[in-house]
């Protein structure tokens, strides 16, 4: 966990970004909670629970075409894992993309993608994540065995300077009960 750098007992005034307030953490939770919604009715195409290794590679991310609206710029893929969510043998890729607008710190979109029934067909984007109109950004992305994880971090307000963000949550996502559940780590300073 990381310290504050103002000693306790110390005036902050005139950095009201220093110091998580309950609404900021109540609009993390708010996030959160619309993924979860979201990725609890999802299922990969094909999705069912058996075991055994992973027969074919999770897709490649570079040639999905992602639901995200770049203007003039392209979509940037930043990050991927392959997992084999549903132990079904079909390898699913998670990739986190962007614009590539060339500056700044554009918010991130986390999928998950399968391969498209068709052989010559780009992957299928079976749910959304991470949607990038939440502004969040997709930290760390990590496959762990059948599931996997990320740190999202954003800001809480418009005039949290963009070097600084001040809302942070460590998620992960697994396979339960036939579907990806989502879960949430407790916010920092969460009492």
């Amino acid at each position: 966990m990381q310290q504050s750098a103002v000693p306790q007992g110390t005036e902050t005034d005139g950095l009201p970004h220093s110091h998580a307030r309950p609404r900021h953490w109540l609009v993390t939770a708010l996030g959160v909670a619309a993924v979860t919604g979201a990725a609890a009715l999802v299922q990969p195409t094909g999705a069912g629970a058996t075991s055994g290794p992973v027969e074919t590679a999770g897709p490649d991310a570079t040639t999905a075409d992602y639901p995200l609206d770049c203007g003039p710029f392209e979509v940037l893929v930043t990050d991927q894992a392959e997992v084999d969510v549903d132990a079904d043998g079909q390898g699913e890729t998670v990739a986190v993309v962007r614009c590539d607008a060339g500056s700044g710190s554009p918010p991130n979109g986390m999928y998950l993608l399968t391969h498209a029934e068709a052989t010559e067909a780009p992957p299928e984007v079976s749910a959304t994540l991470v949607d990038p109109g939440e502004g969040m950004t997709v930290d760390g992305l990590r496959a762990e065995g059948a599931g996997f994880s990320a740190r999202l971090v954003g800001y809480s307000a418009a005039d949290i300077p963009r070097c600084c963000p001040d809302l942070r949550r460590d998620v992960s996502w697994g396979w339960v009960d036939g579907r990806l559940e989502l879960t949430a780590d407790r916010a920092p300073n969460d009492v």
